[in-house]
């Protein structure tokens, strides 16, 4: 019989990469996590496939017919009660019945449902960037006043929150700490030349050497707009000004990310590059779990490189600093700007290097304002992603 209660874990975006990840480790240890509900967008072969394996009380789809046809498919006997759209979504971020939440849905959609769950003062596993980028301050703000447990499952924050003195309740410190190393892969165009990177397809910006990740994220990564966007969530998650997060890029992304101190220290977490391991972290702190990982073998990997970034062919990173700069919903203007641009690009609608050019216009056409809401926060949303996709159609190939 186990020592632990069995944790119930609602994972929002459970057929992404990251919602697959935690079902895996959520398996490993049935004694301790039960997957209590699962949310997907459209895809309703794969929902269907975890309802199956995995038996939830809740199955969420936000497209209607999504979830008429997952409702229609499902066993009776399964007992999984179909629900469907935000208010589903919202739902199962908040029920008392739920202990942990895993906030996986991609880009600004999942904003709502990761506030809800913070505000729920539920375990909150936050590995949707686009809540802090998009709405630091009220998310912040949501997490000390219901006494939230803020988990974060980006790699690189999940090192850096290992790496700080944190309190019981999960509060990190900064006492002694002069600032904090963010590591960065370098994407697959680390090494190529400003002309080659203009002309990226999005099958290579896609392929990432180091990490599984779905299609916007390794855009992302392409550009290091993702790891401008994990700067802006370091400086919320960590209560850090910008000038003390250092962005280092290290290709073998072996080093999560470092912490260095005033005394000279610099401690770093190190580890294969599997997300299953921040996702452990957080569904067992302050304990360790298996996670199915390969132990890291330091022989084997031979060296560790490190370099500083190159601002001049990856702009994206200098506009998410300046970003931070501006303040107010600025982030939330270039988190849409980025998100409009990417899916153009995707889409074969324009250049590789026009995307960082689409949110440099972006962010000079909207006015910055304080983001005291989230009605505030949606409406800066919506009109950088009118203007983005108004600049779009103007620079189509």
């Amino acid at each position: 019989m186990s020592q632990f209660a069995q944790q119930a874990v609602s994972v929002l975006g459970s057929t992404g990469s990251i919602g697959v990840s935690t079902l895996d480790v959520i398996a490993r240890h049935p004694d301790r996590y039960r997957a209590w509900a699962l949310a997907a967008n459209t895809s309703v072969d794969a929902l269907r496939e975890q309802c199956l394996a995995h038996r939830p009380e809740y199955a969420v789809m936000m497209c209607p017919d999504s979830a008429e046809q997952l409702r229609s498919s499902l066993p009776a006997e399964l007992g999984t009660t179909v629900l469907q759209g935000e208010e589903g979504l919202l739902r199962i971020a908040t029920d008392a019945s739920v202990d942990a939440v895993m906030a996986a849905v991609v880009g600004a959609a999942g904003l709502p449902s990761a506030l809800a769950a913070a505000r729920a003062g539920k375990r909150v596993l936050l590995a949707n960037k686009e809540s802090l980028v998009m709405a630091g301050h009220l998310f912040m703000d949501a997490v000390h006043q219901s006494g939230a447990l803020l988990l974060p499952i980006d790699s690189e924050h999940n090192a850096i929150f290992q790496c700080l003195p944190v309190d019981r309740g999960g509060r990190p410190g900064r006492a002694g700490v002069s600032k904090v190393l963010l590591t960065a892969s370098g994407g697959p165009f680390r090494t190529w030349s400003a002309a080659q990177i203009a002309a990226a397809t999005p099958e290579q910006a896609c392929a990432h050497p180091n990490w599984d990740m779905g299609r916007k994220i390794s855009v992302d990564s392409a550009t290091l707009m993702n790891k401008g966007l994990e700067l802006i969530e370091a400086c919320w998650l960590f209560d850090l000004p910008a000038e003390q997060v250092e962005v280092v890029v290290h290709p073998q992304s072996i080093v999560h990310s470092m912490v260095q101190y005033d005394d000279g220290s610099v401690l770093a977490q190190l580890g294969n590059p599997d997300m299953r391991t921040p996702i452990a972290y957080g569904l067992a702190w302050p304990e360790r779990i298996d996670a199915g990982v390969a132990p890291l073998d330091l022989i084997a990997q031979g060296r560790l490189d490190f370099e500083a970034p190159d601002t001049g062919r990856f702009p994206c990173l200098r506009l998410a600093r300046e970003a931070v700069s501006a303040g107010g919903t600025a982030m939330a203007v270039c988190n849409a700007a980025n998100e409009v641009a990417v899916a153009a690009f995707l889409d074969g609608r324009i250049g590789f290097d026009t995307i960082p050019a689409i949110i440099e216009q972006t962010l000079a056409d909207i006015p910055v304002v304080e983001p005291d809401s989230l009605a505030v926060v949606e409406s800066a949303d919506a009109q950088a992603r009118a203007c983005a996709h108004t600049l779009v159609g103007k620079r189509k190939h």
